[in-house]
């Protein structure tokens, strides 16, 4: 997805569990009938292992005839990846991919040197109407492959792994966790997950992850007496031992991983660790020289910022 305006995080109280590194509430902004809330990248936190953007979409009710569009825009330097929870959304590349993305499933775009996609609700749910609601994250290219080939991976809902145990459902969208492992391959150490929890269900965060995240989508959960309502993403500090326990019944997603191999440069839609990349794609983005995407006509113009 492309990088949409959206407002400063709420600064959050003062916590008593000292594992919590950081808590960031992200404003929601409505941005042309799709609401967004922004928890990457903040001041205070650039970076969760490779993660360095992060956007939860929606939900959106969408009217017959209308849905998403996400015109043509460039990326580098990273992968994007995105989860839904509701709804449908058409990915096309200028790999020449087009692919619908369904609640579950996985979609994994490495832009390396750079590829261009659009989003878009496809004719049919569009005709019908319908909610639209999930993530959408980026995941920072180790400084070795962040010029690489461009390449796009999508695998169903159904070959993701799921655990199940004692109220606590988790599917596992990449990495390795609670004895699974995504089939799903990242350039770096990363850890993802989508996890449903009953009321008064537990779920332990492995302290062999070097850097952790979870954000509350739904329901209120509770760490060590600290109570979080949905809409927050908590960073937790390495090496501590730490139990979540729904207050009721919660939605939450697992995101970390390995830290980076440095600090990253974003503007727009591009991410390097090299200042002189990210001009470099202004350049080729404001003359055209990122490839097109096959049936796409529309072009977004370089931010004048």
């Amino acid at each position: 997805m492309s990088w949409q305006p959206a407002n400063d995080p709420n600064p959050a109280a003062p916590l008593a569990c000292a594992a919590i590194e950081t808590v960031i509430i992200p404003r929601p902004r409505d941005i042309g009938g799709f609401e967004v809330r922004r928890a990457l990248p903040v001041p205070r936190r650039r970076m969760v292992g490779p993660f360095i953007f992060w956007d939860q979409m929606g939900p959106a009710l969408f009217g017959q005839g209308t849905g998403l569009d996400v015109a043509p825009h460039p990326h580098i330097g990273l992968a994007t990846v995105t989860y839904l929870f509701e709804g449908e959304i058409i990915h096309r590349d200028s790999l020449g991919v087009v692919e619908a993305i369904q609640p579950g499933a996985l979609n994994l775009m490495a832009a390396g040197r750079g590829v261009a996609h659009s989003e878009r609700t496809g004719p049919a749910v569009r005709a019908a109407g319908g909610i639209l609601s999930g993530i959408q994250a980026w995941l920072a290219l180790p400084a070795s492959v962040e010029d690489g080939d461009p390449s796009f991976h999508h695998l169903g809902a159904h070959q993701l792994p799921v655990v199940t145990d004692h109220g606590l459902r988790l599917r596992l969208i990449l990495g390795q966790a609670y004895g699974a492992r995504s089939p799903a391959i990242t350039a770096s150490e990363t850890v993802y997950a989508d996890i449903q929890l009953s009321a008064g269900a537990s779920l332990p965060l492995d302290p062999e992850i070097e850097e952790r995240g979870l954000y509350t989508v739904s329901g209120t959960i509770d760490i060590a007496g600290d109570q979080f309502a949905a809409g927050q993403l908590l960073v937790f500090r390495p090496g501590d031992r730490i139990t979540v326990t729904a207050v009721d019944a919660a939605r939450v997603m697992l995101l970390g991983g390995a830290a980076m191999d440095g600090p990253r440069h974003v503007w727009w839609n591009f991410v390097s660790s090299r200042a002189d990349r990210i001009e470099q794609a202004k350049d080729d983005w404001r003359h055209r020289r990122f490839p097109e995407i096959p049936g796409e006509t529309e072009f977004i113009p370089l931010p004048e910022r």
